[in-house]
């Protein structure tokens, strides 16, 4: 299996509304529960640096994400970097 993994930095101001957008999509991943997709998201320690990862498909059609991509631009100091990823095990 693979995945992308996505890092990147927000402004300091913005980091509370970019987790706030990213919540969204996860208020709408457990309404919708799209086949096949695995999404984590995670805000590191420095508070201002976010690593999502992103296996299966789907993501790109929520609502709430495309509003998250939306004003991205906006929020970013720093990034994003992707990489593809091989899975090599997972545990949930």
């Amino acid at each position: 299996m693979s995945a992308t993994v996505i890092r990147y930095q927000t402004k300091p101001e913005a980091a509370d509304e970019n987790q706030r957008l990213i919540e969204n999509v996860f208020a709408e991943l457990t309404a919708t529960a799209p086949p096949g997709l695995r999404y984590s998201a995670f805000r590191l320690a420095d508070g201002v640096t976010f690593v999502h990862v992103v296996d299966g498909d789907g993501l790109t059609e929520l609502t709430a994400f495309k509003e998250f991509q939306r004003t991205i631009g906006d929020r970013l100091a720093g990034g994003p970097t992707r990489d593809g990823a091989t899975t090599i095990g997972s545990y949930s």
